[in-house]
């Protein structure tokens, strides 16, 4: 495509995906908890700005698995021929990487005359077994699409094809921008109604420790609010409440 001393599409470097373990360990840890224990964490930017669930009630946990559009230049890569173009771009070849339980993150930079994507590719995704769909942008065939119950968090909808106006699908398996935060292959992404929020893959099993622990104290402070206590007493926990929770757990 044009006069490049490189060929489109880009595929960045090999990289690993989370374990099994680790994905597990993410299983039951919601997007505001998650988003919360990372910033206690050090990592401040995890939130996707902008994207919301097409469905209500619908989550995910799993691999990264980036994709990159960029401006179109006329000279290197426009989208005049739709299909026959976007065939040989990073949209179709991001589809033939998809793993069983990968999600599929966008930077699409909040265009509204980008649809992503549409019924045809996110059917295929789902053939492939991924698990869901983040983008900062927008989607096309949206009635069809919500059908097809794959959980997906996007903009909205739009008429426009992939390439048809702004940009261009450029690369896949990069580091992106998405919503304003920083993903990167291999990184987790968990999303509910709350949002999406990439979590580092190298902080992903110090995560699912921490939640955990978050989540036995919290379910016991809702059974003592449940029985009449105080917030300020159990929410979060004090000296005095931490112990009796410790020796509740302990069952002493």
């Amino acid at each position: 495509m044009g006069d490049l001393n490189f060929e489109l599409p880009i595929r960045g470097g090999e990289y690993r995906r989370p374990d099994a373990n680790m994905l597990e360990g993410l299983a039951e840890v919601g997007a505001a908890t998650a988003c919360a224990k990372l910033h206690q964490m050090g990592i401040r930017r995890t939130f996707i700005e902008g994207p919301r669930p097409i469905s209500p009630g619908q989550s995910v946990r799993g691999a990264a698995l980036t994709l990159q559009f960029m401006p179109q230049r006329e000279d290197i890569a426009s989208g005049t021929a739709q299909e026959d173009i976007e065939r040989t771009t990073a949209l179709w070849a991001v589809l033939e990487q998809v793993q069983p339980g990968d999600v599929l993150v966008i930077q699409a930079y909040g265009n509204p005359y980008t649809g992503c994507l549409g019924d045809m590719l996110v059917r295929y995704f789902k053939r492939r077994g991924g698990a869901g769909i983040v983008v900062d942008g927008y989607i096309r065939d949206f009635d069809r699409v919500s059908r097809l119950g794959v959980p997906i968090w996007c903009l909205g909808a739009t008429p426009h094809y992939a390439s048809q106006s702004d940009l261009f699908p450029w690369a896949y398996d990069v580091p992106i921008a998405v919503g304003g935060a920083l993903c990167l292959p291999g990184d987790a992404i968990v999303a509910d109604d709350d949002g999406a929020v990439v979590v580092p893959q190298s902080r992903a099993k110090e995560l699912g420790d921490v939640v955990r622990e978050h989540q036995e104290w919290e379910a016991f402070s809702r059974m003592r609010l449940d029985q009449g206590a105080r917030l300020s007493d159990y929410y979060p926990l004090s000296a005095n409440s931490r112990d009796e929770y410790e020796r509740w757990k302990t069952g002493s």
